[in-house]
């Protein structure tokens, strides 16, 4: 795991106070929209990550009425992507699908819609293939969002996803991706949990933060054995082997002033009581990241 040394110090001028938690609906999914705004209001939280399914079940304007009367911040939306698909008519779905996600961002007032990029098709052993068709629905799709005022973060995922979720597994090939648009078009996204064994990856950040890319930072910790599946592996916040204050440090000095969301998958945190659950969240938060 990288540690605090002279190739990556700590940024002195990036104080804990000034990062700001963000709860991602799915951490605590087992709460209902209105379950989770009263939660959030109730423990002081001011900002959220919403999910499609959800919203969609509740209403984009519902929900967009929601979360602004109970002063929340919907920091992102995710999620759009799956862009990998080489079949014609699978590809004009997934744009079509893409178009309504960014219309749902821009109706429950986020900038930001997170993009899981795809797998690769069945049969399909091409990367780099994969990678260009990304960049592809990229340039169909970024001008439709920028002219809802919502920016593309396309997320790396660990490369143990390489294959049936997401191509792009380091935040360098992200980035390799992102800069062929305007940055305020598409960015991407620094989650801990899918960059922390990366060695490459402090550099990257600062990558992206000259190029003004860092469209989202979220946090969820490393813990093995890994679950069957690996999917519902997310560790909460201070379980496992991540060092949240150099991540949170290198986003900072990087020009990150952003919210910091926590987005945990974890079948032993959804079957606990929801509210609990948010405040343990919080209060791990505190403990491990300011």
């Amino acid at each position: 795991m990288p540690t605090q040394s002279p190739a990556y110090p700590a940024h002195p001028d990036s104080p804990g106070g000034t990062v700001r938690f963000s709860i991602n609906q799915e951490t605590v999914r087992q709460l209902s929209l209105p379950e989770l705004a009263k939660a959030c209001a109730e423990l002081g939280v001011g900002g959220v990550g919403l999910w499609r399914a959800p919203v969609q079940k509740y209403g984009v304007e519902a929900t967009a009425r929601l979360v602004r009367d109970a002063g929340l911040t919907v920091t992102s939306l995710c999620r759009g992507g799956f862009l990998t698909a080489a079949d014609p008519a699978a590809r004009r779905a997934a744009l079509d699908d893409n178009r309504a996600a960014v219309d749902e961002a821009a109706g429950v007032g986020t900038d930001t819609l997170v993009l899981v990029s795809g797998g690769l098709p069945d049969g399909d052993r091409d990367l780099y293939g994969a990678r260009e068709r990304i960049a592809d629905a990229l340039a169909e799709l970024a001008p439709y969002a920028a002219e809802r005022g919502v920016r593309l973060a396309i997320e790396p995922l660990h490369p143990m996803f390489a294959s049936d979720r997401c191509v792009v597994s380091t935040l360098g090939q992200a980035l390799d991706l992102a800069e062929r648009f305007p940055a305020e078009q598409v960015g991407v996204v620094v989650d801990t949990y899918h960059i922390w064994w990366d060695d490459r990856a402090p550099a990257q950040i600062d990558r992206a933060g000259e190029g003004g890319r860092i469209a989202a930072f979220q946090l969820a910790d490393w813990c093995t054995p890994l679950p069957a599946g690996v999917l519902l592996g997310r560790g909460q916040l201070g379980d496992g082997s991540i060092d949240f204050r150099f991540w949170r440090d290198r986003v900072v000095a990087a020009g990150y002033n952003g919210w910091t969301e926590v987005e945990i998958f974890n079948e032993a945190l959804w079957d606990r009581d929801g509210r609990e659950a948010l405040a343990e969240t919080a209060e791990r938060f505190r403990a491990h990241v300011l």
